[in-house]
């Protein structure tokens, strides 16, 4: 039933059933919040507006409602300590692990599809024998809470019982996918001194079988901490004999999950957020923050219930793949798919969200509008009948998507996009079951966040750009960064621009009526279909290659939903950017960096404009390619060439690419 809009408010593409929205988890959590304070909320905005007012009474609801397990009860709630170093429940100690695989329910905990065709289902009892064998195993090689496991694999149900095992005995976890060269993986891992590898023999990508025997090697050789490797047997290669341990025999014990309850700020995984310069940076969470944030996210705003089904089309190496792993906490049955989005053909992911009865599919945007623009009929080729919600995040939606989906996919499937990042493996904003939904536009702040938009003078802004703040802190904040002594990093990383308040990085727009409207990164951080990248990843690949003396990429969403990620270089002189060099440039990106991440299209320029201190000017050229005035985008004394930062204007909308036909249609 559609409501009445104000005035210059645009009209909503979806709106709550009654029927569904009294008997949503948020609208029960609202009740049972309001018995503890004796005040009510009426609405979204009121439980919001209290849900940040009151930090103390809301997360300790969260912790009651969902019936945290604590060994101790906690001191407070959150101290009064400014961020970044507040302190959230002292005294209390907690497992991710016991949380994830405490249901007992008699579907399946994970549903793990290959891109052939081929499924796995795990049951809840056969996920605790296995997560037990391997940690009992961990603890036989001496490893103990603190000690760092990795993985290099695909999104199997290997890769979660890894991980809840190491989760399990208190030892960190961190992952990349295989699409990664070994050099990529050790650029992240070398930081953790990881003392377990587990790696599998490799995985499936477009049709394809890809053998990663030898870079899981060239991994194992440039990571010297190791003291164990365990191989895995995802496409079943042949073996060849030696120390490693044998998948099946790490897993094949009986063991019950004994689970070390830690403090709740004890580090769960590290996370690698891609920066533009220098290494990537590892970001530490701890088990509190992860559980409860997870708990309020999926249980709240997603409205996830015990045995639904939920698929998020993800990769191990993006926090998405976490916040799937955390549907186990709710009792979902979490839908695993590791192959090409778009193999054999573009209406893969609706297939599988038709055959698995998920109530719950997130995509990237790309995915939406390469549906859009392949004819796909969702609603008609597919029984989704049990889908309710579609989730879509990786980078900003447009309208258009929206309205797709409620001709094409179905009225009554709710569209949420979502903002948040792998600095917080969360959402900033999102929706609800109880919010409106317009066309490209994100719902609503989530609950226990305060988020705003400022401007450069850090002041509140409504109906203009601003930066995307959070003035009050998060659980799921970061316990600190990998190696960063005294926090400096991470201070500097969220916390230099408004000083005590989280800058995140992104251009937010609030509406009148309480939506938000993203209009993308204003760092230079690559993300291509949901999966980020840093340009200092591309640089390295490229560093070897001959005639090329330095490289510039550049990832810019554009207003029409795309994403456009050309490369520009400069040469010797004797070189010339013929088809061959293309060709080799692409191959080296897609075999050394990633191959979600070869560039749209090389450009040969004459320089590359650099600041005073020599770093090569990443966002205010993205700006320049968006269509931003060459003097709003820098000073002229800040710049080390204006003029080399200049003729970047004739790449802007509207303009051609040199040598590459047109730069817009």
């Amino acid at each position: 039933m559609s409501r009445p809009t104000a005035p210059g408010v645009p009209a909503p593409v979806w709106e709550p059933d009654p029927i569904e929205a009294k008997a949503a988890r948020i609208t029960e959590f609202a009740e049972f919040a309001a018995r503890r304070t004796g005040v009510t909320h009426p609405d979204y905005t009121a439980l919001w507006e209290w849900s940040v007012e009151d930090l103390p009474g809301f997360w300790s609801a969260v912790w009651d409602y969902f019936g945290i397990l604590s060994g101790t009860p906690y001191d407070e709630v959150v101290d009064e300590t400014p961020m970044p170093g507040t302190r959230w429940f002292p005294g209390t100690r907690v497992n991710y692990a016991e949380h994830a695989l405490r249901a007992d329910l008699p579907g399946p905990a994970i549903i793990s599809v290959n891109e052939d065709g081929s499924e796995v289902r795990t049951s809840w009892s056969e996920l605790r024998r296995q997560v037990g064998s391997v940690a009992a195993w961990l603890r036989e090689q001496g490893v103990t809470a603190g000690d760092r496991v990795v993985g290099y694999l695909p999104n199997t149900t290997h890769a979660v019982v890894a991980f809840l095992a190491t989760a399990s005995i208190g030892a960190v976890w961190s992952a990349c996918g295989q699409d990664y060269a070994a050099s990529g993986a050790a650029a992240r891992f070398t930081q953790l001194e990881p003392v377990v590898l587990f790696a599998a023999d490799g995985y499936r990508w477009n049709g394809k079988a890809h053998d990663r025997r030898s870079e899981a090697d060239e991994l194992c050789a440039l990571l010297p901490s190791l003291r164990h490797v365990v191989r895995l047997p995802v496409l079943g290669l042949p073996r060849e004999p030696g120390d490693d341990a044998p998948w099946e025999t790490v897993s094949g014990g009986a063991d019950e999950p004994v689970f070390a309850r830690l403090p709740f700020d004890a580090p769960l995984w590290v996370l690698f957020s891609s920066g533009t310069t220098g290494v990537p940076k590892g970001i530490v969470h701890g088990h509190g923050g992860v559980l409860l944030d997870h708990h309020r996210l999926l249980g709240l705003q997603l409205d996830l219930r015990p045995g639904e089904r939920f698929l998020w089309y993800t990769t191990p190496n993006w926090m998405m793949w976490n916040i799937v792993v955390s549907a186990l906490l709710l009792g979902g049955t979490i839908v695993l798919y590791d192959g090409s989005p778009v193999h054999p053909d573009p209406g893969r992911l609706w297939q599988l969200a038709a055959e698995h009865r998920a109530v719950l599919l997130g995509v990237s945007p790309g995915y939406l509008h390469g549906s859009t623009r392949a004819g796909i009929e969702p609603g008609r080729e597919y029984d989704l009948s049990s889908l309710k919600v579609l989730g879509s995040t990786g980078a900003p939606l447009t309208a258009q998507p929206y309205l797709w989906v409620r001709d094409h996919v179905g009225p009554r499937v709710q569209v949420v996009s979502v903002t948040g990042g792998t600095d917080v493996v969360s959402a900033f904003a999102g929706s609800a079951p109880t919010t409106p939904v317009w066309p490209g536009e994100i719902s609503a702040p989530m609950l226990g966040v305060a988020v705003d938009s400022w401007d450069a003078e850090g002041r509140s802004v409504v109906g203009e750009v601003g930066e995307l703040v959070v003035t009050r802190p998060m659980p799921s904040m970061p316990v600190g960064f990998w190696n960063d002594p005294g926090h400096q990093r991470y201070r500097e990383s969220y916390f230099d621009t408004y000083p005590g308040v989280w800058r995140h990085g992104d251009w937010v727009t609030r509406t009148p009526h309480g939506s938000l409207i993203v209009s993308g990164r204003s760092d230079a951080t690559l993300n291509r279909h949901g999966v980020r990248l840093g340009s200092s990843d591309v640089y390295a690949a490229l560093d070897s290659l001959p005639g090329i003396q330095e490289t510039l990429v550049i990832g810019a969403e554009l207003p029409d939903g795309g994403y456009w990620m050309p490369l520009f270089v400069v040469l010797d002189k004797e070189t010339e950017l013929d088809d061959a060099l293309r060709t080799r440039i692409k191959e080296a990106v897609r075999t050394r960096a990633s191959p979600r991440h070869v560039p749209d299209t090389i450009v040969s320029v004459p320089a590359l404009p650099h600041t005073r201190t020599g770093k090569k000017m990443e966002v205010p050229v993205k700006r320049i390619l968006q269509g931003v005035a060459v003097e709003k985008v820098a000073h002229r004394q800040a710049v080390d060439d204006f003029d080399a930062l200049a003729y970047f204007s004739r790449f802007a909308p509207g303009a051609t690419v040199d040598g590459a036909g047109a730069r817009h249609a």
